[in-house]
């Protein structure tokens, strides 16, 4: 039998699609002779080297490709027998395994380098990434250097400024690699598929403020978001979120919901563990558990604070992208974050997944835990794994907390609600 809905399924497909092609025209960069930049997805500043021809690769993507592939675990082990630690962030070891192994995974094979841009927004691991990286390629290296927020300072004019300076001598450096000059009309025009597609994601996400939610904004959003991270620019990332947002769209009519009953709202802080990311879902649907909001969702850009790209102003709005990525504000400013979307969502929990490996986003987690629990009195559920190692990921001990967790405000939510008359 047919099934009754239009666009069901329009938003995994089409992503699936688009990232393929990526791909594909990334494994024909070097017969093409299409320059090609290595860059970060945090407050990454794609649309400018696209503007001169560059095919872009982000090793993160390709990290969690290979873990939700399940052949990260073979990368890493590589890396660590070229003696990286334990410790060290399992996307670095994943790209290093796969760097020196061929540069080919479950995607194809990986062009190398002419330029790797190390957008420095809120992690430093990232430069001594991209210096690895380096030396294995032999690649150019640009070190495009991000003023941290903290908390109490409006954004700064002169890092704003500091910032544009240096995407003025990028922009001679990919002049001087591909032969091609800077086009500022090009960019503008980038950057105005940039701000359509980032108008009608924001349209997306917040149609979570539904009962039901029509959108799961963490276990389906890290397929959602996709696009506008490694595709953001272009006229084929605007044309996905116009057909995406007709699948929403008609769930919200048909009050469709990622789980068939809706138990529980949440926030959830922290990245997936991509080796394990189907059963990490599945121990959440299993008590009707929807997440509404997510900071991980927002690694990328923080668009549903009013954040946009601006064709009228391309570098300051780049820059101001850059500075105002998740990971690159202090965790004052990440916590109101998190105290917006459990009022606005409506959420009867926050869930902190704690990643062994990634101290961007781990460290502070424990004292944002306490005040949520303690100053808000919002039951918040933390959790430990690792976003692509996958021997830190403890199915059922993580089973059993979230199972107790979620059977204990079962029981909480039994306690205050009046007896029918």
């Amino acid at each position: 039998m047919a099934s009754p809905y239009q666009f069901q399924g329009t938003g995994r497909d089409l992503q699936k699609d688009l990232l393929a092609n990526w791909y594909r025209r990334l494994e024909n960069a070097p017969q093409e002779g299409t320059p090609v930049a290595y860059l970060f997805i945090s407050g990454n500043i794609g649309e400018l080297l696209r503007s001169f021809g560059f095919e872009l690769v982000f090793p993160e993507v390709n990290a969690l490709q290979c873990g939700i592939k399940k052949v990260a675990g073979d990368f890493i082990l590589k890396a660590e027998d070229l003696g990286y630690s334990s410790d060290v962030c399992g996307y670095v070891k994943n790209d290093i395994g796969l760097a020196t192994s061929g540069n080919r995974g479950p995607f194809g094979t990986l062009p190398k380098p002419d330029l790797l841009v190390c957008n420095y927004s809120g992690c430093n691991t990232y430069i001594k990434w991209f210096e690895a990286l380096a030396e294995i390629y032999g690649a150019r290296l640009f070190l495009l250097d991000v003023p941290y927020r903290r908390t109490g300072e409006e954004e700064r004019r002169e890092d704003i400024e500091y910032v544009v300076a240096q995407l003025e001598q990028l922009a001679e450096v990919a002049a001087e690699i591909t032969g091609r000059p800077y086009d500022p009309h090009r960019l503008s025009q980038a950057l105005a598929h940039a701000r359509a597609a980032e108008d009608l994601w924001v349209r997306i996400l917040e149609a979570a403020r539904h009962r039901p939610s029509p959108i799961d904004a963490f276990f389906e959003a890290v397929f959602f978001m996709a696009p506008i991270y490694v595709l953001r620019g272009t006229a084929e990332c605007v044309e996905y979120y116009q057909a995406a947002w007709k699948e929403i769209e008609e769930r919200l009519t048909h009050k469709l919901g990622p789980v068939s009953e809706e138990r529980f709202r949440v926030v959830l802080e922290g990245p997936p563990p991509w080796p394990h990311f189907r059963t990490f879902w599945e121990l959440f649907k299993r008590w009707g558990v929807v997440c509404v909001a997510s900071t991980y969702s927002k690694v990328g850009g923080i668009w549903d604070f009013g954040l946009r790209h601006d064709p009228a102003r391309p570098l300051e709005s780049l820059a101001e992208y850059a500075v105002n990525c998740y990971t690159n504000w202090d965790w004052t400013l990440r916590r109101r974050m998190l105290e917006r979307y459990a009022e606005d969502y409506g959420a009867d929990a926050l869930v902190i997944h704690s990643v062994k490996s990634c101290r961007s986003f781990s460290v502070g987690q424990a004292d944002v835990r306490d005040y949520f629990t303690r100053e808000r009195g919002l039951p918040t559920l933390f959790l430990e794994s690792d976003l692509a190692d996958p021997r830190y990921f403890a199915e059922a001990q993580i089973r059993n907390r979230i199972d107790a967790f979620f059977e204990a405000l079962e029981h909480r939510r039994a306690a205050v609600t009046p007896p029918l008359a």
